[in-house]
């Protein structure tokens, strides 16, 4: 009768932490997809929205000879016919994915005259989402704690 009573002490325990962390999955979900910051009430800026602003500021164009660019000052690599390329605000041209990967990775700016390619609240924003805790949808952390607690758990039955 003993051994009954602790097992059912065990499953109560297990049934509450998984109950828990399915809250706070549920959370983290409604989080993202509201796209607000619960610790600041702040609205943040996805990557795709990110991007599509960048998009909109300075569209992309293909390369042609007839552009006065001949490099990407990011990657360094001679422009091409048909690249896609991003002319910014101050004249400097750049591949799209070097800058958008530039752009993403540190502030909003030129990489060679640090102009501003958006405004600071906007930058802002995309990089209080980036400093979050973001669920990725693996679930490999998840069933890690679910089988370390199992583990310690069902130890003591055997």
């Amino acid at each position: 009768m003993g051994a009954l009573s602790k097992f059912i002490s065990h499953l109560y325990t297990l049934t509450i932490i998984f109950f828990t962390l399915l809250i706070l999955e549920i959370a983290i979900l409604v989080r993202s997809v509201a796209g607000l910051n619960l610790n600041s009430g702040k609205r943040v800026i996805t990557t795709t929205q990110y991007l599509k602003l960048i998009e909109q500021k300075n569209p992309t164009i293909c390369y042609t000879k007839k552009l006065n660019a001949t490099e990407c000052s990011v990657c360094l690599s001679d422009f091409e016919e048909g690249d896609k390329i991003r002319q910014l605000k101050c004249k400097h041209t750049f591949h799209q994915g070097c800058l958008d990967k530039w752009l993403q990775e540190y502030r909003a700016t030129c990489p060679l005259c640090r102009t501003k390619v958006l405004p600071d609240d906007v930058v802002a924003s995309y990089h209080r989402l980036r400093n979050q805790v973001q669920y990725d949808g693996s679930d490999a952390e998840l069933i890690f704690l679910l089988s370390s607690l199992q583990g310690n758990t069902l130890h003591r039955f055997f």
